[in-house]
């Protein structure tokens, strides 16, 4: 084999030697950079103190792990439990709790009495209290005080179809919580009409 056929450099090996000669070029700055430093007294401490830092150290990042986690749980627990729901109901038919199938049966039976009474304003709101819970047991949208119907809303239309009953409902209640209009007979039969073709019940 004749010599002319081998690579005499490359650029591989250009690069590697240039970054050789900046390592070299840095190290040799702050060795000059050390010697001219004044020499600092030396100091220890004890072995216990020094055990005692380790521990406060390990101690201090244990809790600011755990707080990041409690906040991320927060932050994203009603979502691993509407999948984890999600999963267990694709494999195994899920038992409804008998409390939260309770509260749904006392929502509804609220809201006749609220509604014979003439109070159509707690008898919606009772159907739309119904329909959060239903949405709950089901693990559609599980429940959180600090949820919006704009959130609800969002939610819901990504995993649900048709939107239109749920829409009816969380817009009487958006109109009970923060509008002054009167809610009539009409605007109750509506919702109890949304709440029949959500759960066909």
């Amino acid at each position: 084999m004749s010599t002319d056929t081998f690579e005499k450099t490359n650029l591989g090996w250009q690069f590697f030697l240039f970054q050789k000669q900046v390592e070299e070029w840095i190290e040799y700055q702050f060795s000059q950079f050390q010697q001219a430093l004044p020499e600092l007294p030396r100091w220890s401490i004890s072995p216990r103190l020094a055990e005692l830092l380790k521990l406060l150290f390990w101690l201090v990042l244990g809790l600011f792990i755990a707080w990041i986690v409690w906040r991320l749980w927060q932050e994203f627990g009603h979502y691993i439990y509407s999948w984890l729901a999600g999963v267990g109901n694709s494999t195994v038919p899920r038992a409804k709790s008998p409390s939260h199938e309770a509260s749904i049966v006392l929502f509804l039976t609220r809201s006749q009495e609220f509604s014979r009474q003439g109070n159509y304003r707690e008898a919606c709101r009772c159907i739309y209290l119904a329909m959060l819970q239903q949405l709950h047991v089901q693990a559609i949208a599980i429940q959180q005080s600090s949820r919006t119907d704009g959130e609800y809303l969002q939610l819901l239309s990504s995993t649900v179809t048709p939107m239109q009953p749920y829409e009816t409902l969380i817009t009487t209640h958006e109109q009970l919580c923060f509008g002054n209009a009167e809610i009539s007979p009409e605007n109750y039969q509506q919702c109890r009409q949304a709440y029949r073709e959500i759960f066909k019940g």
